[in-house]
């Protein structure tokens, strides 16, 4: 026998991709499906209700440009993504693009980073989601049930996605799909509706830096709310293994994600503003303006947007936990977490284990978050409000998110020089990475600069155990299995 062929070598060649059998489905979704899942993940409706009157309240009038100045950020980082994709589709998105560049400690640490983070921002939408049907509840007193608890609709609405999840990815996410839909065509009719009624408060004054309060620091402030609002932009490429020609469809999916729902945001922003006359102080007290201003449009329109909410919460957590459990299920079949997340539904082809692996540590979230408001009490924010769970957790997770981001226009550059010298473009694999990071560097400096009121001032600190946590981990881990390095990336999705 050959010394190519020897059971030995055979038996290392199959060890590289010791989770290779476990496969999802592939080519089941188009650029269509994984677009409008990827819009669904950004929940437009869910965002910009809860994140837009704190934006109103840092840059004023022309908040707008502070939409604007984000959605500019999150194209350098879909550069990145999408230069990855094209020649390393992967499920592992971000963790097999940084751990192909940097080694495998580096990738492993990457998974605990975004799986930390995309859990506690899950975890705020997994609680949102009962909060804002509690929301519909009171508004329409609707006897005997506006004084449920909101956990107890989070855990029927969760049973439902969880349903939808595990059936398939094609299901569920046209149904993320159909729901983003709805939410779209209520939004952008209300905004219609609201230029129309108050047409004589039409002006550019929202697109006028000068009207910026406090100039670029009043800008800055608001950045990182601004920047969460299209946190699920990267959705597609957790999908490129269940998508048809993912080198091309996935980058086409992620640009014409971030394009349109910087465009929505901007028009939402800007009808928002018209809606409330142009009186920013009432803009900035209301706790959710685009609410207010469909109530003085039409009452009918008030309750659309209610339900335009609501979907857009369901449709946000169906897809959202789709894509981001798949990120921890490819490291768990590469070995980079336990080998038990890594496994596929005998027959439907889900990552069942990562999908209740995902949620079940989301609620583990929200029910330690509701223990230390039992303990603190006032200490903390003095508030178990579905609401505030989602605003604190969000915080938190987007904090790791962006370290991440960051890690990741670090690597595209090494990345091509080092695998596809032939392919590298200073401008696509230099130039945007390092503007993609120095826009990042602003929203990381506001979310951890001292001062803040706990529990947000500890988040920092909670960021940076967590880092050193992971670096401990992946340490150890790729110690004793020093062939990670070589499975990271090694299950691309076209092949």
């Amino acid at each position: 026998m050959s010394e190519g062929f020897t059971p030995e070598s055979l038996g290392a060649k199959l060890e590289v991709v010791p989770g290779e059998h476990q496969r999802l489905r592939q080519g089941v979704l188009g650029l269509l499906d994984i677009s409008a899942a990827t819009m669904a993940n950004i929940g437009p409706a869910m965002s910009f209700y809860f994140g837009f009157g704190y934006l109103a309240y840092t840059a004023g009038l022309a908040s707008p440009l502070t939409i604007i100045a984000a959605g500019v950020a999150i194209l350098f980082l879909g550069n990145t993504l999408s230069e990855f994709t094209k020649v390393l589709p992967s499920t592992g998105g971000f963790i097999s693009f940084i751990g192909k560049t940097f080694g495998g400690r580096a990738a492993v640490t990457t998974a605990i980073l975004t799986g930390a983070g995309y859990i506690a921002a899950m975890a705020s939408v997994i609680a949102i989601v009962g909060g804002f049907f509690q929301m519909i509840l009171q508004n329409y007193n609707v006897s005997g049930l506006q004084s449920v608890p909101w956990i107890i609709w989070v855990l029927i609405f969760l049973a439902f996605a969880a349903f939808m999840m595990i059936r398939g990815i094609s299901i569920s996410t046209k149904l993320a799909g159909f729901f983003f839909a709805f939410e779209m065509v209520i939004m952008v009719l209300v905004g219609v509706l609201t230029l129309i009624k108050f047409h004589s408060h039409i002006n550019f004054q929202p697109f006028e830096p000068k009207n910026i309060t406090g100039g670029f620091k009043g800008l800055a402030a608001g950045f990182p709310l601004a920047i969460y609002l299209f946190i699920g932009w990267e959705n597609s490429a957790a999908l490129a293994e269940e998508t048809d020609n993912p080198r091309k469809n996935v980058p086409k999916a992620v640009f014409t994600s971030i394009i349109v729902m910087l465009v929505a945001y901007t028009f939402f922003a800007y009808s928002t503003v018209v809606g409330f006359k142009g009186n920013n102080t009432a803009l900035s007290n209301a706790s959710i303006p685009f609410l207010s201003v469909a109530k003085e449009v039409f009452a009918v329109a008030l309750f659309f947007a209610f339900l335009a909410g609501m979907t857009s919460t369901l449709g946000a957590l169906i897809a959202g936990t789709n894509s981001q459990a798949r990120l921890i299920f490819n490291a768990g079949r590469e070995g980079l977490l336990p080998s038990a997340i890594g496994k596929v539904h005998s027959t439907r082809r889900t990552p069942v284990t990562a999908l209740f692996t995902f949620l079940g540590l989301g609620l583990t979230i929200i029910g330690i978050w509701g223990l230390g408001h039992l303990i603190g009490g006032h200490a903390t924010s003095g508030s178990m409000s579905a609401l505030t769970m989602f605003v604190e957790s969000s915080t938190f997770g987007t904090i790791l998110l962006l370290l991440v981001y960051g890690l990741s226009n670090l690597a595209l550059p090494f990345y091509y020089r080092k695998h596809h010298a032939d392919l590298y473009n200073p401008i696509r694999h230099a130039l945007l990475p390092a503007l993609g990071i120095a826009w990042i560097l602003v929203p990381l400096y506001y979310l951890a600069k001292p001062g803040q009121t706990a529990p947000f001032s500890w988040y920092p600190y909670m960021a940076l155990a967590v880092v050193i946590l992971a670096i401990i981990y992946a340490s150890m881990l790729v110690k004793r299995d020093p062939a990670i390095g070589e499975r990271v990336g090694s299950i691309v999705a076209d092949e």
